[in-house]
């Protein structure tokens, strides 16, 4: 089956933009020089046209695909170059559009001008990867960008990073590599027990065509679940995301966790879920339990941690938690929540990650044990913490409250324990921000580590827009919590769905009274 293409393929362009700045950037050297402003220009043009995108867009009938482009590539194996979103994935164009330009604006202070435009380059090269990706309505098109994505983070961190920059990398590239290494031998899978044919790895052709056996097919579902967990990050696969985002410049860890990450989140709802509910129901309370273990886990780890950059990090885990639970208890509250938790950490995990950058910069140290005093000299990024970690906590009237609720209150219908549990998650979430933001902003100033200078015009630019859509998402939810009603309502069908056919093949089925009569009947007479 082929869905009907748009007049004018918006997706396909909002993904060369990026990809054509990074090319001139590498192939026309005395532009080089203007590294930074090429970057933010086509940066900022990405953002149009994802713009333009959303005006195309359908919301009344958000649950759909919409904006789709599909031509025929390898015919042979049945790949296509098949582009399309529906509210989440339009959602998640958006947030990547708008987070990357002030990625590079905030990274004029923090990656030498000599090496801006390499810094640069590798951004939008990736911003295309990433435009690819959350559009992809072809598996193995996916498959193909989720692991050339690796290509530009590697360099980003290992070449721009601090001092143990490289190791970090490393452990990076060698988590993505053996989730994406399981997720390949899924998607070989696929094409062996799918339906085949021309467009044989289009998501709508496959859903509901897997003859593969019970074993198999769960056996499929484990490598592209395996993949995402390690890309959320879940517990126990989490363990390279601390130690990148401390090596990593704030900008880079900004698209790390903010975009990069939710890829896993997505790729369970855009792809786990629609084509495999009866596997995923079967697994649901496994990775239930890992859910909340991470919520607890990550929170209590952040607690402990003395260097921001790393807390920041673990509090992203016991958030990605709350994602997770979402997703796979079975409510469409919370799935919906899930999905705005998604844009909402985005926002609140990209105000730290910058704040924290801006601060570091100045002070010539995160370790909360070496600060202190710094809202009396600088007002401004004491503020701007405090705004974004109160976000982060869920405090009312900011991005992170309403998803937070929705998925509380899902769960809380569907299990008091894992609820109960959760609600933990959000008290231990007060404790890990209010106390960092005690010991580094208020008491005495330490004198060696802190200057006079508080934001300057261009951290402004970059910090403003980040808060002005958390209190936008805070205040007004509605656009999103609409956007996404009908797609998590896909997924809860899909959940349901899988659970009743598992039920049903683990029942075994009584043969009809009338057959049992017939048996005995044909026994006594052949005696």
């Amino acid at each position: 089956m082929q869905p009907m293409n748009e007049t004018f393929p918006i997706l396909t362009v909002m993904a060369i933009v990026p990809l054509f700045g990074a090319l001139l950037l590498w192939l026309l050297p005395p532009l080089r020089r203007q590294g930074r402003v090429i970057g933010l220009l086509f940066s900022l043009a990405t953002l149009g046209v994802g713009i333009w995108a959303l005006a195309r867009f359908d919301f009344s009938q958000a649950g759909t695909t919409q904006l789709v482009e599909i031509h025929s590539w390898i015919p042979m194996l049945g790949v296509s170059w098949a582009l399309g979103v529906n509210g989440l994935g339009l959602a998640m164009l958006l947030l990547t559009a708008f987070l990357v330009p002030l990625v590079l604006l905030a990274s004029w202070g923090e990656v030498p001008a000599d090496h801006q435009a390499l810094f640069s380059g590798l951004v939008l090269v990736l911003e295309a990867f990433v435009v690819v990706i959350f559009a992809a309505r072809d598996v193995f098109l996916f498959y193909i960008c989720f692991e050339a994505m690796l290509v530009p983070v590697y360099f980003l961190i290992g070449r721009f990073g601090g001092e143990r920059r490289r190791r970090a990398a490393l452990k990076f590239l060698l988590y993505s590599l053996a989730g994406g290494l399981v997720m390949l031998v899924g998607v070989v899978a696929l094409y062996v027990y799918g339906p085949r044919g021309e467009y044989a790895y289009l998501i709508e052709n496959i859903a509901g065509q897997i003859s593969a056996s019970a074993t198999t097919g769960r056996w499929i579902f484990a490598s592209f679940f395996v993949a995402f967990a390690i890309k959320a990050p879940m517990v126990p696969l989490h363990t390279w995301l601390p130690d990148t985002a401390e090596q990593a410049t704030p900008g880079t860890s900004v698209l790390l966790i903010g975009v990069l990450d939710k890829i896993g989140t997505y790729g369970m709802a855009a792809l786990v879920l629609p084509l495999f509910p009866r596997e995923s129901a079967w697994a649901a309370p496994v990775i239930l339990v890992l859910a909340v273990i991470g919520i607890i886990y990550g929170g209590l780890a952040a607690i402990a941690q003395d260097n921001l950059y790393r807390l920041i990090s673990y509090t992203s885990i016991s958030h990605f938690g709350f994602m997770v639970l979402g997703l796979f208890v079975g409510s469409q509250v919370a799935a919906t929540g899930a999905m705005v938790y998604m844009v909402a950490h985005g926002l609140s995990i990209a105000g730290l990650y910058l704040v924290t950058g801006f601060l570091a910069r100045r002070t010539g140290t995160v370790a909360i044990s070496e600060l202190g005093g710094i809202q009396r000299v600088m007002p401004l990024i004491a503020g701007t913490f405090l705004i974004s970690g109160l976000a982060s906590i869920a405090l009312p009237g900011m991005s992170g409250f309403v998803p937070e609720w929705m998925v509380l209150t899902g769960t809380f219908s569907k299990s008091v324990p894992l609820g109960v549990i959760a609600v933990c998650g959000v008290v231990i979430a007060a404790v890990y921000v209010l106390l960092p933001y005690q010991r580094v902003f208020t008491g005495a100033p330490a004198r060696e580590r802190v200057g006079s200078a508080d934001l300057d015009g261009r951290e402004k630019l970059v910090l403003v827009p980040v808060i002005a859509a958390m209190l936008a998402l805070g205040l007004a939810p509605a656009f999103l919590t609409d956007a996404f009603e009908d797609v998590a309502g896909q997924v809860v069908t899909a959940l349901d769905a899988g659970g009743r056919a598992t039920a049903q093949a683990t029942v075994p089925v009584p043969a009809p009274a009338d057959s049992a009569v017939a048996v005995v009947i044909a026994e006594g007479n052949t005696k």
